[in-house]
């Protein structure tokens, strides 16, 4: 077994090297033994290792627990479903964002979505495991059709306006496409779908929106379709994206923006969550429109976590996942944040492009990735902490996850990744001298860190 598959949100691996059928096996059994006798519901994406993942996985689980399949599906009609059908468990087998031969397992016990110690637990019950023989099902699996529900239950929390404008939807030939057409036509809008249909091998782009290659057709479709907004999903629907009738990309922090300051015309005084790599602008303009913010920690399984600690009504990531807990059940769902903003747009006369020219114009890096071998990662993040505290041009120095500091005129960011052999910069200035002058800092100092003993 590859102990490194058991990362901090979830399991993940290639799947034909790392996700082997014992190992599986063992997986599903692992899970069944912590709700003996009681249900647990699986979901699964359309990668071609998918339905062996699926065969091997419940066989494990039927040893010890009930099996209720909902077939194929994205990401947040497990999470969905772990609120509706109240198993004692879920799982959703899917490789996310990643490349096709990638595949892995996001895993809830109740309604919470485990992560960090709990895998690292999860992960030494597998490997004890697989010293035993393998023993054959016990339990029974049944079928259970979850996409009418979703639909049903997210068109009655949305409150649309008069205005139906064309939307394109890309779901890069991932699960979330059948159910975005689905719950996006029910509300009325004029949908027009882009690489919709389910293809495991993702032929047309990677399924990953925080790429701006991968929206390239989805830009030129809506501008030839003549559509006011293009939503992209990645390959599980778990994240948003979206791009304007000009062509403009609305980034994670953008969009947060807008959704949260329509939540604010609701519950004035909403609290909300986003992380280190944020814009600085996301956070004051949110508490300029009389929101609360809180910067916090990366990944999806920490932000949901965090917002149920502090009631905010919305978090949301750079990356594209987006938390509602106003109007929805707290978790990330790329299908149910477009519908947010088609709801947004419906109530009103201004574009999305008009109000997109309307954000705060801040120069940024895009999420920069530098090789670090997972050994070192730490060592060099709290040797960049430490030389920020020493300088005397730093305003402030934010350390919840990796290091963030505050200079005058932007910021920078340094964290090590927690799902790549990588350090993680970002950095942001109000002008590109400034932009420049931060990152060779950061770099500087993350050079020097790599090179102390």
């Amino acid at each position: 077994m590859n102990p490194r598959v058991f990362r901090e949100y979830d399991i993940r691996g290639v799947a034909d090297r790392d996700l082997d059928d014992r190992m599986v096996h063992a997986l599903g059994m692992a899970i069944g033994q912590e709700v003996a006798g009681k249900v647990v519901v699986v979901g699964r994406d359309c990668r071609l290792t998918s339905p062996r993942l699926f065969a091997t996985l419940t066989d494990g689980i039927r040893v010890h627990a009930e099996v209720t399949d909902i077939g194929v599906v994205p990401t947040p009609l497990v999470y969905f479903a772990a609120h509706q059908l109240e198993p004692a468990a879920a799982v959703m087998i899917t490789g996310s964002h990643n490349p096709p031969e990638d595949n892995g397992f996001k895993i809830m016990f109740g309604r919470e979505t485990i992560y960090g110690a709990r895998i690292a637990e999860l992960r030494d019950k597998v490997q004890a495991l697989l010293a035993i023989e393998a023993p054959h099902p016990q339990f029974a699996m049944h079928s259970r059709d979850i996409i009418g529900t979703y639909v049903d239950f997210a068109a009655s929390q949305l409150r649309l306006g008069p205005r139906k404008i064309a939307v394109v939807v890309d779901a890069g030939n991932g699960a979330g496409g059948p159910t975005a057409m689905a719950l996006y036509k029910r509300l009325g809008f004029e949908v027009t779908p882009l690489y919709c249909d389910l293809d495991g091998r993702f032929p047309h782009h990677h399924p990953d929106p925080t790429q701006p290659e991968n929206v390239a057709d989805l830009i030129a479709t809506v501008k030839r379709e003549g559509a006011e907004i293009g939503i992209a999903l990645d390959g599980d629907a778990d994240r948003v994206g979206a791009v304007d009738s000009t062509g403009k990309i609305l980034w994670g922090d953008q969009l947060m923006i807008l959704l949260g300051k329509a939540v604010l015309e609701e519950v004035p005084g909403a609290k909300f969550v986003g992380e280190v790599k944020c814009s600085q602008a996301m956070y004051d303009e949110l508490e300029k429109a009389g929101g609360h913010c809180e910067m916090w920690k990366v990944g999806h399984s920490l932000i949901k976590a965090r917002m149920k600690e502090t009631g905010a009504q919305l978090a949301g990531e750079m990356s594209g996942h987006m938390f509602f807990a106003h109007r929805w059940l707290g978790f990330d769902d790329g299908i149910y944040a477009g519908a947010r903003l088609l709801e947004l747009l419906s109530n009103g006369t201004a574009t999305l492009a008009e109000r997109a020219a309307e954000l705060p114009v801040m120069i940024n890096t895009p999420e920069l990735r530098i090789d670090c071998p997972d050994d070192e990662k730490t060592a060099v993040v709290a040797g960049v902490t430490a030389a920020l505290r020493e300088d005397p041009q730093v305003r402030a120095v934010i350390d919840i996850d990796g290091v963030r500091a505050n200079f005058d005129g932007g910021w920078g960011l340094v964290r090590a990744s927690n799902t790549q052999p990588a350090l993680v910069m970002r950095c942001e200035a109000n002008t590109e001298a400034r932009l420049a002058e931060i990152r060779a800092l950061l770099e500087g100092l993350i050079a020097t860190s790599r090179r102390r003993p």
